[in-house]
């Protein structure tokens, strides 16, 4: 006997003007399940979203919700028929405090005066009952973390009695341990009888959470497979078309002279004595968890922060940087984690995104050249793949995926001389992962050396030829992929065990 479906769409389509976003997409979720979403960016996910939630509406097919059948829908009706939606955006006020930012549009009151005491003693009794947590319930949001701004955000859900609830892209923001609290919320919620559509880019959490999961490609749903059954490499061929074991493509370089010298850099409360060294042709890992001080040691080394003690060489030269403008000037370049707000202008085109780190090759004079611009532009957007329907099209209106890669593809035109890339795959899909990694094998076969930050294990596996641990502020071990894996990588990370510098056991070290 077939389950009842909490939430059924049924042969969806859409069209933006020419493009085509849904073709005859549909999605089964039965009720008291996780069910999950996955596909490339582009592959219609957030259309199939924005539909559901009655932002868009489809150009034909049908919604079911609750058993009832709708050829289109409203924010309000969708709300009422009990679908609350927890996106990767908190979505809350941040000068509120915990307790008005659950209760916000919905307030209590005693008479026609809001009642603060009650809604502090509410805020504290709901977060206590649905996840064992206590919050300071007059903190405010902007100070909380970004999970405990999440368990906020699903408080409130919760708080409508919902059906059905979406999590959209709910972890991109969260370190290892807060999706592992998420994760274990989300199942628990599921044996509340909650049924739960799951969409995100990290087949990890889908693997593990999911009953069933929905693929869409280009615009359709191509298959729905059970993750017990299926590999998530089965999944990620399924998205992509294509075979994925050439997931972490690597150039063949011949490592050259060091580029980067640091030596026993160190900064009171964040790093200390740090030696670390980039060749070129080089590609090395860096990973850490949050407090270890990775960030703050990437931030150094692009003048954003100035370290207490110790001395960087560049080409043999000491530098003593104050700036991001002294550092790009000597040759260094930085694709931060948050693209959005520090890598990238959403609302400039493509073209002057791409051209924007290196104006001074395609002007003379002070005149910019429109024609040497273009050009370039039309270059890169084609070296890199990079999906847009013009150079002049706005950053904004690409996907993520695209994104990211005009963040790395706009230090291109300088042709530096040693990348910080700071989590570079972050919040993208596999395929367009591949495609970065190619890039990234592009930079080092050109000469130049690449330091990636990045909380992904296996990606530092599968892309280093080295990976350098911090643990409290100092390098705790050197791993060499081949030799280890990331519950090794991990163990150290979290001060398990040390690993000596080297290279040489299981752990990387000298014996």
């Amino acid at each position: 006997m077939a389950t009842v479906a909490a939430l059924h769409v049924e042969h969806l389509h859409k069209r933006f003007g020419a493009t085509v976003a849904l073709a005859d997409a549909s999605l089964r979720v039965a009720r008291g399940t996780i069910h999950g979403l996955v596909g490339e960016n582009g592959a219609g996910k957030s259309t199939l979203i924005k539909i559901i939630a009655g932002i868009h509406q489809a150009d034909s097919g049908r919604i079911s919700i609750a058993e009832q059948s709708f050829a289109r829908l409203t924010p309000r009706q969708v709300e009422a028929l009990g679908v609350q939606f927890i996106h990767q955006e908190r979505l809350l006020p941040a000068s509120f405090t915990v307790a008005e930012a659950l209760f916000f549009g919905h307030e209590l009151r005693r008479g026609p005066w809001l009642d603060r005491r009650r809604q502090q003693r509410e805020a504290e009794r709901l977060l206590a009952e649905y996840f064992a947590l206590q919050l300071p319930v007059t903190a405010l949001v902007r100070e909380l973390s970004s999970a405990e701004q999440q368990v906020l955000q699903i408080t409130r859900a919760l708080l409508r009695k919902p059906r059905v609830l979406v999590f959209d892209e709910p972890s991109v923001a969260l370190v290892k341990q807060e999706v592992t609290q998420l994760l274990t919320i989300v199942k628990r919620l599921r044996e509340q009888g909650l049924s739960i559509l799951y969409i995100s880019h990290y087949l990890q959490e889908i693997h593990s959470l999911c009953d069933e999961v929905t693929v869409l490609r280009n615009g359709r749903d191509v298959a729905v497979v059970e993750p017990r059954s299926a590999s998530g490499a089965e999944i990620a061929r399924l998205m992509v078309n294509r075979e994925v074991q050439d997931m972490y493509p690597k150039a063949r370089v011949e490592l050259g002279a060091p580029l980067l010298q640091v030596r026993g850099l160190s900064m009171a409360g964040r790093y200390r004595n740090i030696d670390l060294e980039l060749r070129r042709g080089e590609i090395v890992g860096l990973t850490g968890l949050v407090g270890s001080g990775a960030k703050e040691l990437v931030k150094t080394l692009f003048g954003l922060m100035r370290a207490d003690s110790g001395s960087l060489q560049l080409n043999g030269r000491y530098l003593q940087l104050r700036s991001p403008v002294q550092a790009v000037a000597a040759g260094l370049a930085l694709v931060p984690e948050d693209r959005r707000s520090q890598g990238i202008s959403p609302q400039l085109s493509v073209l002057e995104n791409l051209t924007l780190a290196g104006l001074g090759q395609f002007s003379r004079w002070g005149i910019l050249s429109r024609r040497q611009e273009q050009a370039q532009s039309l270059h890169l957007m084609g070296e890199l793949a990079i999906k847009a329907s013009s150079p002049q099209a706005l950053l904004s209106q690409l996907s993520g995926g695209n994104q990211q890669k005009v963040a790395l593809g706009k230090w291109l035109s300088r042709r530096s001389t040693v990348y910080l890339l700071d989590e570079p795959c972050v919040g993208v899909d596999v395929g367009a992962k591949v495609e970065i990694y190619r890039l990234i094998a592009r930079l080092v076969a050109d000469g130049a050396a690449v330091l990636v930050l990045s909380a992904d294990l296996p990606e530092l596996l599968g892309i280093s030829d080295r990976i350098l641990v911090l643990y409290r502020g100092e390098i705790a071990g050197e791993f060499r992929p081949g030799t280890c894996d990331a519950d090794q990588l991990l163990a150290c990370a979290t001060g398990a065990v040390t690993a000596s510098l080297g290279g040489e056991d299981a752990y990387g070290s000298r014996n």
